[in-house]
């Protein structure tokens, strides 16, 4: 190609759950134009994600994705008040969010010079920017360097939509009784609750450290080309509209960015790939075991995603209520708020002799820190998710047909949940936050519910199953047949190539 070799800087947020996305947009794209794509970010997720991408390309399948290239701008995590060697927000206390969230307008000028660098040796612009929603600079940069930036949110397209309009709207503080409407979404169906919005959101009042870093983060986004989302248009229409009615931009739903291996129904058996940089709690192999010994949608998957936990009374009721449900789990659990998250877990934290009458019985699989969330939601006896209801989580369990039970903790976790009730009627919400009170004769309802053979179980189960095929069809691409988010990923890289010879 030469000459004609197209060139795309991708800047991914510094989280864990922010990159995993970029980089299966990356190679989406990369399969389907073979342009080069540069990822940009900090020494330690560059590290990071070439051992993802070198665990990727050890498969035969995959081929080694030969023109992605990582780069480190330089980023020094002592410098912005935060611990040595922070680089990302896994692990990470929640004093601390808001000053990883500062500390990232420090890479603009770095990411102007590295692009200025591209320009120069390619001859010419990179095709585009896509940067994170929440590296709304890389618009500014855009502009200075001559090229276009498009903001690629890896969440949702309802969650992107209200997360985005409480930001830079406050509607909360109009809220009479409790109520209010969000600017973006249609007035005659959709009313929020002050109830729903995290801690930090229902005391923004724009002077707060919240308001102030995520309206500057958040704002000039919107002043991109267009918005990328991680979704099918089929399963979530009121977010897209939200998102366009919001932005006043095009979007282009390319989701979901699943493994392969989650996308293709019927091939169950093979044991993937584990989740890249993980320690085992458990082998998959293990996993998949004691989950064969159990029948079909009988058991629930617990996981509150790799950096969110509960608090200790709130994990008593949790582990009380299983109990007394008498369902099989299998609870992926870390020491709880106010400990160090990647700490050990201590068996006090849980009713007394709980992990062994569980072990005894069968009936649950407690698991230290990680399990193969792939390979459990993807095995038939999962029956549902009990999630903090992560995007990425989400999208997960519905790409298998399993119904969910939130508890969202934060972010735009709470928009998700709603959604998931309100839209789709594939979700419970068990409670929300870790200051909340919950009882186990709570926990046992929900869960009896969900995985209820009959009712509103089955009615759930059905629904989860459908929008399964939805996601399926959307990322499929057969003979003539190309799903939404093939054809929307095709249309998105003619707008650019149009763009940029109309400004040529």
């Amino acid at each position: 190609m030469g000459d004609h070799q197209e060139h795309i800087v991708m800047v991914p947020f510094l989280a864990l759950g922010h990159m995993i996305p970029f980089l299966a947009l990356a190679k989406r794209i990369q399969e389907r134009t073979s342009y080069k794509i540069t990822i940009v970010s900090t020494p330690f997720n560059v590290k990071y994600l070439s051992s993802t991408i070198a665990k990727d390309s050890t498969k035969q399948v995959v081929q080694s994705p030969k023109n992605i290239s990582l780069v480190s701008l330089p980023y020094n995590s002592c410098e912005h008040g935060l611990p040595p060697n922070t680089e990302n927000t896994e692990a990470l206390p929640l004093k601390d969010m808001v000053t990883i969230f500062n500390s990232t307008l420090s890479l603009k000028d770095p990411l102007t010079k590295l692009v200025l660098e591209i320009t120069d040796k390619d001859g010419k612009p990179p095709l585009c920017i896509v940067s994170d929603t929440f590296m709304g600079f890389a618009s500014e940069v855009a502009k200075t360097c001559g090229t276009f930036n498009v903001s690629f949110t890896t969440a949702g397209a309802y969650g992107t939509a209200a997360y985005v309009s409480v930001w830079l709207n406050l509607p909360h503080l109009l809220a009479s009784d409790g109520v209010f409407k969000m600017p973006g979404f249609d007035d005659s169906c959709c009313f929020f609750s002050v109830n729903q919005l995290h801690p930090f959101m229902k005391s923004a009042d724009g002077n707060d450290p919240w308001s102030k870093v995520l309206k500057s983060l958040l704002s000039p986004s919107l002043d991109s080309l267009g918005f990328l989302c991680n979704s099918a248009e089929e399963i979530e229409p009121m977010g897209v509209k939200a998102i366009k009615n919001l932005t006043k931009l095009p979007v282009w739903c390319i989701g979901p960015l699943l493994p392969q291996c989650m996308l293709k129904k019927g091939e169950k058996d093979e044991i993937f790939e584990p989740r890249i940089g993980k320690d085992h709690g458990l082998s998959p192999e293990k996993c998949i075991e004691w989950l064969s010994k159990h029948s079909q949608s009988s058991v629930l998957y617990i996981s509150f995603g790799s950096q969110n936990t509960i608090s200790t009374s709130q994990m008593m009721a949790l582990a009380l209520g299983l109990e007394d449900s008498e369902r099989p789990f299998i609870w992926v659990i870390r020491p709880p708020i106010g400990f160090d998250i990647k700490g050990e877990f201590r068996s006090e934290w849980l009713p007394k002799g709980f992990q062994e009458r569980m072990e005894t019985s069968n009936k649950g699989l407690i698991v230290k820190s990680w399990a193969p969330q792939l390979q459990i939601l993807s095995h038939p006896s999962t029956g549902a998710f009990l999630t903090h209801c992560g995007w990425n989580s989400v999208l997960e369990s519905l790409s298998q047909g399993v119904p969910i039970i939130s508890w969202p903790l934060a972010a735009e976790q709470a928009f998700n949940s709603k959604m998931l009730m309100e839209e789709m009627g594939v979700c419970v919400e068990l409670t929300k936050g870790y200051q909340s009170d919950i009882e186990k004769e709570h926990v046992k309802k929900v869960v009896d519910i969900v995985l209820g053979k009959s009712g509103k179980g089955k009615e759930m189960k059905e629904k989860a199953n459908e929008i399964g095929l939805c996601i399926r069809a959307a990322v499929k691409e057969e003979g003539d047949f190309k799903g939404s988010s093939v054809k929307a990923l095709d249309d998105f890289i003619s707008t650019l190539l149009c763009r940029r010879n109309m400004s040529f």
